[in-house]
C-alpha cells in the first residue's frame, strides 16, 4: 500500500532542486548587478578625477599668469603704457613689521570677538539712546 513513498521522494527532490537553481540564479544575478554598479561607480570616479585634474591645471595656469603680471618689470611697463604716473614708495612710507605677521593679523581680526574686560553701558533716562 505504500506505492507513493518513492514518488513523494522524487517530488521533494525535484522541488529542492528547483529552489536551489532559483536561489543560485538569483545569487548570480545579484553578483552581476553588483559588478555593474561597481563599474558605474568607477566610471563616475574616473570622470570626476579627470575634471579635478583639468581644474587643477587651469588653476596652475591662472596662477602663473597672475604671477607673471605682478612682476616688477611688467608693472613698470603697464604704468608707462597706461600713463598712470605711479612711483615706488619712499622709505618713510614703508612700515616694517618685525613680529609674526600671521599672529598679528589674527589678533587684529579677532580683537572684538572676545571681551577681555568689563564693558560699560550708559543709559540715559531722557530717551531711548543707548551707548
Amino acid at each position: 500500500m505504500n506505492k507513493h513513498v518513492p514518488h513523494a521522494f522524487v517530488n521533494q527532490m525535484l522541488v529542492y532542486a528547483l529552489v536551489l537553481i532559483g536561489f543560485g540564479g538569483s545569487m548570480g544575478m545579484g553578483a552581476v548587478w553588483l559588478r555593474h554598479q561597481m563599474s558605474v561607480t568607477a566610471e563616475t570616479n574616473r570622470r570626476l578625477e579627470s575634471k579635478i585634474a583639468a581644474t587643477e591645471r587651469l588653476l596652475v595656469e591662472k596662477t602663473a599668469a597672475i604671477e607673471q603680471e605682478q612682476s616688477p618689470d611688467v608693472l613698470k611697463s603697464r604704468n608707462q603704457m597706461w600713463g598712470l604716473g605711479l612711483v615706488p614708495p619712499t622709505e618713510p612710507q614703508v612700515c616694517r613689521v618685525r613680529e609674526d605677521v600671521t599672529s598679528r593679523l589674527a589678533a587684529k581680526r579677532n580683537r572684538g570677538l572676545f571681551s577681555d574686560g568689563a564693558s560699560f553701558v550708559l543709559l540715559r533716562t531722557g530717551g531711548n539712546d543707548v551707548q
